[in-house]
């Protein structure tokens, strides 16, 4: 089989290409621009990437300082109801005792600036002895959380609560409550101390978190026991389907992680830690804006600076450019008129030699190509193939579908056949009608055999209805011929008969098929 790759040697190189010093000045002016633009980004960005990293290591340190002043404050609460219990458990707790016992209660008060109260209840909730002024008479705290959970649970952990509402003063306070037992080990009662609110409240207001910036201790198991900025709807809050608990506790109990708070849809800078020694979880956070705001005003001016200055190198460069312009000017209008009109001569050319329906060459430029390619067939004595294809049953085609279907047919297969040449020295023509015709150039009839069956298929499975066909779909016939013309023997109109023959045989032969010339075969 004769190969088809064909070297058009005939043809002339294309003229390289020229770079006028206008484009290379500007090319220049755009680079020292571009230059100043992105180093101004890569600055700007890197600012802020600084402005995050210590905002980090700031919400970090608050949060490490809120949960110490966390853990103090319950730590202080919990080591008196430790001695509590064990004067309890040892001593019990007569009548006469009870003076001694609230007088003792009143002055740890009065050491603890964070403490409400101390309470102590009896196995059924009862007030036996406190650190307010005057005992109440049956009060009762049996449907308390704190006072359930130990009743119900045998350990002698102490147990951190939610925030509730004093019922002696109404105020907002957390409790830290630990069982005492009897003797023989069952439940005897509660110890409880509570917490003011305002205590952290106070100390929370002395740091400086902006407008938006939040701060919060929970419960490990996420309920919120206070948070800044203080709303009461928010206490006993459970929030342990948010982000913080959901994703970034489980994998590290202490971090710092950006993400937008489910309670209030701000983005912020959140720095957490789970204390070890009480169930308490603590946040700091700094919202993103915020932290930014000062970051995007110098970013803004630092902007307009180095727009400044882009537009002043700019309008140099353009009084730079336009005086290079204006040297070359003469030249290149005389420039632009020739490339002008030799456009002008190829697009006529295009025109004279282009079939206006299909975008094909024309039946003047097949005639000439044949011409040529059979006398380069002759000189170097290679094989040269001819493909002549038809649209089968086409004149139904027109009369069932009308004649505008009829154009847009042959377009859309114009453009599988002008896709089936690869190479530059190959030839797609309208040869008249419905008729085509491929010049392959340096191809046997296997080669060309190859390209029409392609073709073949290719239009097949376009599945353009066609009620009028065997097949129920638009197809086509092909006649291929392909030989090695000799000098004095052979004619152009010989190749064209031949494959035309072979295009009638296919017609014959019951249509969408391939058929070969008897003659000159390779």
């Amino acid at each position: 089989m004769t190969t088809m790759t064909a070297l058009n040697t005939d043809r002339p190189e294309p003229a390289p290409k020229k770079f006028p010093i206008t484009t290379l000045a500007i090319s220049f002016v755009v680079l020292v621009c571009m230059s100043l633009i992105l180093v101004q980004v890569w600055v700007t960005w890197r600012a802020r990437e600084v402005q995050l990293a210590e905002t980090e290591r700031a919400t970090s340190n608050l949060a490490r300082s809120v949960g110490q002043h966390a853990y103090d404050t319950i730590k202080g609460a919990d080591t008196i109801l430790v001695g509590l219990v064990e004067r309890l458990e040892v001593d019990g707790m007569a009548e006469s005792t009870l003076p001694r016992f609230h007088t003792l209660l009143v002055k740890r008060v009065e050491e603890l600036p964070q403490l409400h109260g101390i309470f102590v209840y009896d196995q059924n909730g009862n007030w036996i002895v406190n650190s307010q002024p005057v005992l109440k008479k049956n009060a009762n705290n049996s449907d308390r959380e704190y006072f359930i959970y130990h009743r119900d649970h045998i350990d002698r952990d102490v147990h951190i609560g939610p925030p509730i509402k004093s019922k002696s003063t109404g105020e907002w306070i957390i409790t830290v409550s630990r069982r005492f037992n009897k003797a023989d080990g069952s439940f005897a009662g509660v110890v409880l101390a509570t917490i003011q609110m305002t205590y952290f409240k106070k100390f929370y207001e002395q740091f400086d978190i902006g407008e938006t910036g939040a701060i919060f201790v929970a419960l490990s198991n996420g309920t919120i026991l206070l948070r800044r900025p203080f709303e009461e709807k928010s206490l006993g809050r459970d929030i342990s389907q948010l982000p913080l608990f959901r994703d970034y506790l489980p994998r590290a109990k202490v971090g710092t992680q950006t993400f937008t708070s489910g309670q209030d849809g701000i983005t912020r800078i959140n720095s957490y830690r789970q204390l070890d020694s009480y169930p308490l979880v603590v946040s700091a956070a700094l919202s993103r804006n915020e932290v930014l705001d000062e970051w995007k005003s110098n970013a803004i001016i630092h902007a307009i600076g180095v727009a400044c200055l882009v537009f002043g190198l700019a309008i140099i460069g353009s009084r730079l450019i336009r005086q290079i312009t204006l040297r070359a000017q003469a030249e290149d209008e005389l420039q632009k008129a020739r490339s002008t009109l030799e456009q002008l001569n190829r697009t006529l050319e295009k025109l004279a030699m282009q079939d206006g329906l299909t975008g094909l060459a024309n039946r003047r430029q097949f005639d000439i190509a044949l011409k040529d390619e059979f006398s380069r067939a002759m000189r170097n004595a290679s094989s040269l193939a001819l493909i002549m294809i038809d649209v089968d049953c086409f004149k139904q085609y027109n009369d069932i579908y009308g004649h505008a279907a009829g154009d847009e047919c042959l377009r859309e297969i114009s453009k599988v056949v002008a896709a089936g040449k690869h190479r530059p020295g190959d030839l797609s023509a309208r040869y008249g009608g419905e008729e085509m015709a491929i010049l392959l150039p340096g191809t046997d009839v296997a080669g060309a055999m190859k390209v029409a069956e392609n073709i073949r298929q290719a239009i097949y499975h376009l599945e353009l209805k066609h009620s009028g066909n065997a097949t129920g779909v638009v197809t086509v016939s092909a006649g291929i011929d392909a030989f090695v013309p000799v000098r004095e023997n052979n004619l152009p109109l010989e190749l064209i008969e031949a494959a035309d023959k072979a295009l009638y045989y296919a017609k014959s032969q019951g249509r969408n098929c391939i058929r070969v010339g008897n003659g000159h075969l390779t």
